[in-house]
């Protein structure tokens, strides 16, 4: 099924998510929103899996939806976004991650901000980790958006103080993803056993630097499947020095003073999570003390390129 005119298209950047992407593309397939207002767009970007014979088959069996398949043979989500907005059909182009399960009103509530909200830029909404089998007892607010916790606020309100939306549920224009050129390819996010993260908050800061503005809705939700075994040291160092690593690349496009003001950031939130610690080890929460500093000193690790 083809809509001549959806209203929203979904691009889904997936890399060896076999067991998980049908969840995914079922909580679409299952959405209030009509069939005929929306589209869907996997890129498979060189998975390893069965993960093209797990989206063909969904789509085989679900033709009365408007589900296609691509690929992209160039690691990193930065690529794998750039080519499946170069399909979309329709003036919004929302973002979601292959392990990512949309509530039933996800994309009803995506139309119903834009209407609501038309001079919007751009849309951030909640994203609900779902840990398997439980949440770790060492998680903590300040560790938690490494896998992808987020909730800025209660109600629905402009981004602030250089925050911005999350990759897992983004929502933007399609005429202004094309006017800044995508996604930066110097920050390609996961490839392979390396992480250069930092494409959002620089895809959002070069949109809001066009005076858009972005905003966050609560009733825009997602949840995020976390399998907790795979917490372990060298995941969390993967993504925390990720960030890092963005961050340097942004920084050094601007100048060693940018990149010197950065350093001297993050030692001061080390600094700050040192101070956290103490406080969850002096509240009977120790299990949480150290994630909360070993995050900043990854992160520090990445900022150095290490």
């Amino acid at each position: 099924m083809q809509p001549t005119n959806p209203e929203i298209s979904v691009v889904i950047c997936s890399y060896n998510r076999a067991n998980y992407i049908r969840e995914a593309l079922q909580s679409l397939y299952d959405q209030t929103l009509p069939h005929t207002q929306f589209e869907v767009i996997v890129v498979d970007n060189a998975s390893t899996d069965n993960t093209e014979a797990v989206c063909r088959d969904f789509m085989e069996s679900h033709p009365d939806a408007a589900f296609y398949y691509m690929l992209e043979s160039r690691q990193g989500a930065s690529f794998a976004r750039n080519t499946g907005a170069t399909q979309v059909k329709a003036p919004l182009l929302c973002f979601m991650d292959d392990d990512a399960i949309a509530a039933p009103d996800f994309l009803t509530n995506l139309l119903a901000f834009f209407r609501e909200v038309p001079e919007a830029g751009g849309l951030g909404g909640r994203i609900i980790p779902r840990y398997i089998p439980e949440e770790p007892n060492w998680m903590s607010h300040y560790v938690s958006s490494l896998v992808g916790h987020f909730h800025y606020s209660d109600v629905r309100t402009p981004f602030k103080n250089g925050k911005y939306p999350l990759e897992s549920n983004m929502t933007i224009k399609t005429a202004d993803f094309k006017q800044i050129g995508g996604f930066n390819i110097k920050l390609p996010g996961v490839s392979g056993t390396l992480r250069i993260g930092g494409e959002g908050k620089d895809f959002f800061f070069r949109l809001m630097e066009l005076g858009r503005v972005i905003y966050y809705d609560p009733n825009v939700r997602v949840e995020h499947v976390v399998e907790t075994a795979k917490l372990t040291p060298e995941y969390m160092y993967r993504v925390a020095s990720g960030i890092g690593r963005g961050e340097r690349v942004r920084m050094l496009e601007k100048g060693w003073i940018a990149y010197l003001l950065k350093i001297i950031e993050y030692i001061f939130k080390l600094g700050a999570a040192v101070i956290l610690a103490i406080g969850y080890w002096m509240h009977g929460a120790s299990p949480k003390s150290w994630p909360v500093i070993q995050f900043r000193i990854d992160a520090l690790k990445g900022l150095f390129n290490q």
